[in-house]
């Protein structure tokens, strides 16, 4: 069991930066394999990017591939999202997810979520 709790989103305007943050809690948290998901208005739920236990291997859409990184510390039980360059297009809520299987793009193979945290790019 492994519970998570989003943070960093906001307003910010186009051009500009975030760093969203996902500390996880419970029984062997830095274990999981990480992903981040966004989900927009109106629209299914994308995956974003995704990391293993160890940060050895990471994965992107390439929507975000040169913007955004993926990053853990184990240490802190925190994976991190640094979003750069954004655009009104990137306006979502972003979702972390854990699974202790492997590291996947696909919404299904996580299961745990945390709340959300809303992400809005304004022009």
């Amino acid at each position: 069991q492994v519970q998570l709790v989003e943070s960093g989103g906001g307003l910010v305007q186009a051009g500009d930066s975030l760093r969203l943050s996902c500390a996880a809690s419970g029984r062997a948290a830095s274990n999981y394999y990480m992903g981040w998901f966004r989900q927009a208005p109106g629209k299914e739920r994308d995956f974003v990017a995704a990391i293993t236990w160890s940060g050895s291997v990471t994965y992107y859409a390439d929507s975000v591939k040169g913007r955004f990184t993926i990053s853990r510390d184990n240490a802190k039980n925190t994976v991190y999202l640094q979003m750069n360059s954004l655009s009104p297009e990137d306006t979502a809520v972003y979702y972390c997810a854990a699974n202790g299987f492997y590291i996947s793009r696909r919404d299904q193979d996580y299961n745990y979520w945390g709340q959300g945290t809303q992400v809005t790019v304004s022009s």
